[in-house]
Order: C-alpha cells, then structure tokens, then sequence
C-alpha cells in the first residue's frame, strides 16, 4: 500500500481577497516531499490529498516539491459552516495563501477533477503566483451552470450535480455509508457511449450517488480495502457537506467569475485526457488550443475518470515528462 508523508496543519491567517471579500482564519491539513520546483497538486471530488499518493513521490524523486492539500472541506483540513465559504474565490485563495506559508513565490499548479476547475482558475485570480498548469482530465472550461445541466436532466435526482444543489438531502445519504462510495464508484471504465450531457437527453440516470446500495460497479475496484478504509474513515469523521457545497457555487461562480476559465492564458500548460471519462471526455479538451498559446496535449487510452488510480505509471510519465522539460530541477536532482 502507497502512503503519503505525514501531514502537517498549516494555519491560513484570516485576509483579504481580490474579489474584496474576506477569508476567515482556516487550516488546511498538507503533506509534503522533495525539494526543487514547487508543484502544488489539487484533489477533487469525493476525494483527497491521497488520491495523489501515487504521482507524490514520482514527482518528488524526479526533483520537485510536491504539496499535496486536503482542499477545504476535505479530509482533516476546516470545513467552514458557510456555504458561500466554498465559492472559487475561497478555494483559489488558499492555494495563494499556501504559498505565502510556506515562503513560495510560483508554483505549478496541477489539478484532477473539481481540483482542475481550481488549477485553472488560479492563473487568471493570481496570475503572479503560477508558473504552469497541469489540468488532468479537467480541460480549461467553465463548470456547467444548473441551468445549462437542467436542459439535459428534465428532472433534478438525475444527475447528481443538480441533486446536490439542496442543502442536506445528499449528506443525508452519503453519511450513512461512506465505505459505499468508495467501493462503488471508484473503479475502472468500459469506452465512451455517450458523455454526461448526451447521456441524460436520451433519459439516462446520471446520479449514482443516490443508488449506491443497489447498484454494481462499472468496472475492476481501483482501490485495495485499505485504501477504501483512508477515504472511509476521513469521510465518516467530517461527512459530504464541506465537498458537496463546492457544487452549491457553481452558479455564484460563473456569475462572479466568468473568464476564470475564458480568458486566454500564455503561460506553460499541460492537458492531459482520459479516453474513456464520460463526465470529462476527451472531446471537451478540444477547443483549449484557441486558448492556451503554450499547451502540450496527451490523452492515456483506456483510461477512465479516476485517472491517479486507473493509468498512475502513465500519469506519472506525462507529468515528469512535462515538468522535467518546463521546469527542470537544478543539478545533480
């Protein structure tokens, strides 16, 4: 079983955003190895910093220092009451602040899954603190309005993003067995028929969450039972509500922030895709070469949405790849 470095809390002191709102005092808890360039590598959902636990050495015996948060919300970081308090201005603002803790200037940014839609905004929120980013799966698009996803899902219980939207009801069911989700859903994928959108106008039902008891896996578990036990145990303690209220911004966001996935960036980028994630397909990538002047793009075959899991020895190479060329290490790494 691959482990993470222990984790550390590192205190965020209450401040100033640039959207002029304030960040409370938070901590978030973080591991990390190596030393060389900063690479700051952003979970996603139902997830945690350990979802990383894979790329986290290979990176940092290929010369870099990897850091690796439990996001807000998440894992053994705060979890703030406040709904609003998950909006992208917060979840941007401390990675800016992580940095000012731990005396970095620039990182690279990498980020899988709501973690993507993060990695990319942080260049057009504090373009001055990032060096490069790595979106994983998540292409440099703006997360779907309510709206938009309703004229797919004629009704709410089909897919889950809108089924989180009311406060409580999916907490309600995820709390009683978080070993479920992990068991469940965290698995291997079979080739793309339709992605999400596709799939809910021909009346499919897009929220397993909500079946879980019932329901088989798609594919081959990813995870040992150990390492089901890491996500169970670190979800039975904190429960959904701190990562589900991400999903409960994404209309604030878009109307708040509407270039933090727009805008055309020319810093360093990598994209790499999944060939068979139906939520993130291969195809939603396509238009990022329009945008991004400085973008190197890759897709792992056979690989479905849980790519840290499903393709690890892959990822790895693309990213130290990448890295290694971008950002070399100094001498003798």
């Amino acid at each position: 079983m691959v482990d993470l470095p222990p984790a550390r809390r590192i205190r965020l002191p209450e401040r100033e955003l640039p959207s002029g709102e304030r960040s409370a005092e938070i901590a978030l808890s973080v591991h990390e190895a190596g030393q060389g360039p900063p690479i700051v590598l952003c979970h996603g959902f139902p997830e945690l910093a350990y979802s990383w636990r894979h790329q986290m050495l290979a990176l940092a015996d290929a010369g870099f220092h990897v850091i690796a948060p439990d996001q807000r919300g998440y894992g053994a970081s705060d979890a703030p009451a406040s709904i609003d308090a998950y909006g992208l201005e917060y979840l941007t603002g401390d990675l800016a602040a992580l940095l000012d803790a731990l005396g970095i200037e620039r990182a690279v940014f990498a980020g899988h899954d709501w973690g993507g839609f993060v990695a990319w905004a942080m260049p057009v929120m504090y373009p001055q603190r990032v060096a490069g980013v790595i979106g994983v799966n998540t292409p440099y698009v703006p997360f779907p309005t309510t709206d938009l996803l309703r004229k797919a899902f004629t009704e709410d219980e089909r897919l889950y993003i809108l089924w989180f939207q009311q406060p409580g009801v999916a907490e309600a069911v995820l709390d009683r067995n978080p070993r479920l989700v992990f068991e469940k859903l965290i698995c291997g994928a079979a080739p793309i028929r339709a992605d999400m959108v596709q799939a809910g106008r021909a009346g499919a039902d897009a929220n397993p969450f909500r079946r879980l008891d019932t329901m088989k896996p798609a594919g081959p578990a990813l995870l040992s039972d150990a390492e089901i036990e890491v996500y169970a145990k670190a979800y039975a303690r904190n429960g959904f509500r701190g990562p589900i209220n991400w999903y409960r911004n994404v209309d604030r966001n878009r109307a708040r922030f509407p270039d933090a996935s727009t805008r055309p960036l020319s810093l360093p980028c990598l994209m790499i895709t999944a060939e068979w994630d139906a939520a993130l397909p291969p195809s939603m990538a396509k238009h990022m070469p329009s945008l991004l002047s400085d973008l190197e793009m890759h897709m792992i075959p056979g690989c479905g949405h849980w790519t840290q899991h499903d393709k690890p020895e892959q990822l790895n190479q693309l990213m130290v790849d990448w890295l290694t060329r971008r950002f070399p290490p100094a001498r003798g790494r």
